[in-house]
C-alpha cells in the first residue's frame, strides 16, 4: 500500500481509523481502502450515514452562527477530525473577523491536516490530544496563545463522545471541562442514538458491530444519557432535539430520514 505525502510517517494505515472513515463519508479524500471498507460495511447496514455526517455538519454550522451571534468569539472543537468544506474557523472568521478557534484531535491525519489547513491563520492553531485528557487541552501552549479562558468560550463536542465508552467517564471529562470555561460559554454537541433512525434498531446495530469490529466501539446513548452532558448548562431553545429541528435554515420536512438519527442541543452555562 503506498503512503501518500500527507499521511504521518507514524501511523499504521493498514487500521481503519473514525476520522479517515468521516472523511469518506462527507466525501473528502483523506482515506484509505482499509477505511473506505469499514465505510462501506457499515452502510451495507446504515445505507444512509452520509447524510447522518452532513446533518452533523449542518448543525455544527448553525451552531457557530448562533454562538458568534451571541458575541462569542472564541471556539474549542474537541474531535475536530480532517479539516473538510465549512468548518469552524471558515463558518466563525466569516461571522466574526478575528474569532480564535482551536482544533484538538488525537488522529495524527487530522491534526497534520489542519496544520496544514491553518498555516496562513493566525487566529486559528491544533492540538494534538484527548478529550479524556481536559488537562492537557487547557493547559497546551496553542489554546493560551488563542483562547483566554476568563471570557465565555463555544465548546464543540460535535460526533465524538459517541465513540468513549461510559467506562472512560466521559461525563467527568465534560464536567471538568465546563469547570474551567468562563460562565456564558456555550456547549455544542450531538450524539449518535436509535431514536430517530428510519430502520429497526437491530438493523442499526449492524453499523454499531463494525464499529466495534475495528476498535472504535460507538456508544448509542439514549435521550436521557445524552442529557447528562448538559448538567451545569442551561439549555437554549429547542432543546436536546434531531439535528434538523436545531434552529433550521429550512423545513425539516424536506431533509432526508437518515439527517434525523441522533440528537443535538446547545446549552448555556450559568
Amino acid at each position: 500500500m503506498e503512503r501518500p505525502a500527507w499521511a504521518p510517517r507514524s501511523i499504521d494505515i493498514s487500521v481503519p481509523s473514525v476520522s479517515r472513515i468521516y472523511d469518506y463519508y462527507l466525501g473528502g479524500s483523506h482515506n484509505f481502502e482499509v477505511d473506505r471498507e469499514a465505510a462501506r460495511r457499515a452502510m451495507e447496514f446504515m445505507p444512509g450515514l452520509p447524510k447522518v455526517m452532513q446533518a452533523n455538519r449542518a448543525f455544527m454550522r448553525r451552531a457557530v452562527r448562533f454562538a458568534a451571534g451571541e458575541g462569542i468569539t472564541q471556539f474549542l472543537d474537541i474531535g475536530s477530525g480532517i479539516p473538510t468544506f465549512g468548518n469552524v474557523h471558515e463558518v466563525a472568521q466569516a461571522a466574526v473577523p478575528g474569532a480564535r478557534v482551536v482544533y484538538v484531535d488525537h488522529d495524527p491525519v487530522a491534526v497534520a491536516h489542519s496544520e496544514a489547513v491553518l498555516a496562513d491563520n493566525d487566529d486559528a492553531d491544533v492540538i494534538a490530544a484527548d478529550l479524556l485528557k481536559p488537562r492537557e487541552i487547557l493547559t497546551s501552549p496553542r489554546l493560551e496563545r488563542l483562547i483566554d479562558l476568563r471570557r465565555p468560550v463555544a465548546l464543540l463536542l460535535v460526533a465524538i463522545l459517541h465513540f468513549v465508552d461510559d467506562a472512560d467517564d466521559p461525563y467527568g471529562a465534560v464536567a471538568e471541562l465546563r469547570e474551567a470555561l468562563a460562565p456564558g460559554s456555550l456547549l455544542i454537541l450531538t450524539h449518535a442514538s436509535y431514536e430517530g433512525i428510519p430502520l429497526p434498531a437491530e438493523r442499526a446495530e449492524g453499523a454499531v458491530d463494525v464499529y466495534k469490529d475495528i476498535r472504535s466501539p460507538l456508544i448509542m446513548r439514549s435521550r436521557d444519557e445524552v442529557a447528562r452532558f448538559f448538567e451545569g448548562y442551561d439549555m437554549v431553545e429547542p432543546g436536546l432535539v434531531q439535528m434538523p429541528h436545531w434552529r433550521p435554515d429550512s423545513a425539516p420536512e424536506d431533509e432526508d430520514p437518515y439527517a434525523f438519527s441522533g440528537l443535538a442541543g446547545v446549552g448555556r452555562s450559568a
